[in-house]
């Protein structure tokens, strides 16, 4: 029996704010396809960064085992690109095509795709068309199709609309004032756009066909350019939107609240075609809970990050109550170059947060706070808490090999890096080696 064509679209930034998870940004055809899917209300990426988190997705395995520690287009890379989902698909006889984003590889051609297909930018407007193309092919084996929207990454595609310019509600952390209305507007534009994008595709796919013989994967890599969300390990920026449809069990319209990974999107591909899974995935299966044999798939999630602009080393633990991070080195203050610039960055920058201290070590209780605004971590009623958190984080990184428990992480030969102390990712930066 002929396997699934899959389809894997993914945006830029987009976290959860989208209509699906409660958000006043009309996106239609986003909700459409969480009516006819599964939705994940607590999916989570396993790095707040572009290029880890697609690595961490795309390898089933934690930035620090894959080696994507860092921003492709700045000189990372992963350690073995065979470990790429898309190699395992060729070995059961899929055929691979790549439109758009990819964020992994400064040449897209060592990832391995059959086709990769050229186009001036990464836009809804250049992207959605060749994705229509290549649906109205004809294919004699299934199919594996990555398409890729650089929407809701800045620079925005609005500034939105008059109404959404001085109505939009600024998300919980950030302040209501008119820059971050105006900023939060601008985001809503560029997702009507992305969320255009996904409709035209999906009309594509049912247009030739092949709707109800696809398994489709929509999600984004992390959280909002925001202050506070991208690049940090707060839920706003590890909190990612995840839908999966297709074929039984991923057909209900039905919503999950159970924790996910990002890193379990490849196991439970795996399973679902009756692949076997390769020995060095470090996610779990979610065909179990999709069908609801379990009530959870994971106890706890982990994510962590290292590098994006600037060095910034961080991990933390996720449970369904708790969440712990922890920062390394010395700096005590926001590394500015990984928030992305934009009003909202410049209205905080005016009034002081450059100069706000961040503590090393955070606890938070997310039933009872769950903007994660109170730091719980020299509270003696939470230290039995916080001590099991630290050694559970502390396991899974030795567990992992997370070079991080042996001190600094150097980047490597090549690489493009900006300094902490810069105010922006724009100015400058310093090549190593």
């Amino acid at each position: 029996m002929r396997r699934p064509h899959i389809l894997y679209l993914h945006s830029h930034d987009t976290g959860r704010y989208v209509q699906p998870y409660g958000h006043q940004v009309p996106t239609p055809n986003i909700q459409a396809l969480a009516d006819q899917g599964v939705l994940f209300r607590q999916a989570f990426c396993a790095a707040p960064t572009c290029s880890a988190s697609r690595a961490c997705l795309l390898t089933g395995q934690y930035g620090h085992s894959n080696g994507m520690l860092g921003l492709a287009h700045r000189g990372w890379s992963l350690r073995d690109y065979s470990q790429h989902l898309v190699h395992i698909l060729h070995e059961a006889g899929y055929r691979s095509i790549l439109i758009g984003e990819q964020h992994i590889a400064k040449e897209p051609a060592v990832i391995g795709f059959d086709e990769v297909l050229k186009i001036p930018t990464t836009r809804v407007e250049s992207v959605a068309p060749l994705a229509i193309e290549v649906l109205r092919r004809t294919h004699d084996r299934p199919l594996f199709l990555s398409v890729g929207f650089f929407e809701t990454h800045r620079e925005f595609l609005g500034p939105g609309s008059l109404r959404d310019v001085h109505y939009s509600q600024p998300p919980a952390n950030l302040p209501d004032a008119p820059e971050v209305r105006a900023d939060v507007a601008a985001f809503k534009a560029s997702a009507r756009s992305l969320d255009h994008g996904v409709g035209t595709v999906l009309n594509a796919l049912d247009s030739a066909g092949l709707a109800d013989d696809t398994l489709v994967i929509f999600t984004t890599d992390h959280g909002m350019p925001f202050p506070g969300a991208k690049a940090t390990l707060y839920d706003r920026g590890l909190g990612v939107m995840l839908i999966l449809r297709g074929p039984d069990p991923f057909h209900r319209g039905h919503v999950i609240d159970a924790l996910v990974s990002h890193i379990d999107v490849y196991p439970t591909v795996c399973d679902f075609l009756g692949i076997e899974r390769p020995p060095f995935l470090q996610g779990v299966s979610l065909l179990p809970l999709v069908r609801g044999e379990v009530a959870r798939a994971r106890e706890e999630i982990f994510a962590g990050s290292t590098w994006h602009a600037a060095y910034e080393p961080q991990r933390a633990i996720r449970t369904e109550r708790f969440k712990y991070i922890r920062r390394w080195g010395e700096r005590r203050r926001p590394v500015l170059p990984n928030t992305d610039d934009g009003p909202s960055k410049e209205l905080l920058l005016r009034n002081g947060w450059g100069e706000r201290e961040i503590a090393p070590e955070q606890l938070f209780d997310l039933l009872h706070d769950p903007n994660e605004a109170h730091n719980l971590a020299g509270d003696p009623a939470y230290a039995a808490t916080h001590a099991e958190l630290r050694d559970r984080l502390e396991t899974w990184m030795r567990e992992t090999g997370d070079p991080l428990l042996a001190g600094h992480v150097d980047p490597p030969p090549g690489v493009e890096i900006n300094l902490p102390d810069q105010r922006s990712a724009s100015e400058p930066t310093t090549r190593i080696g």
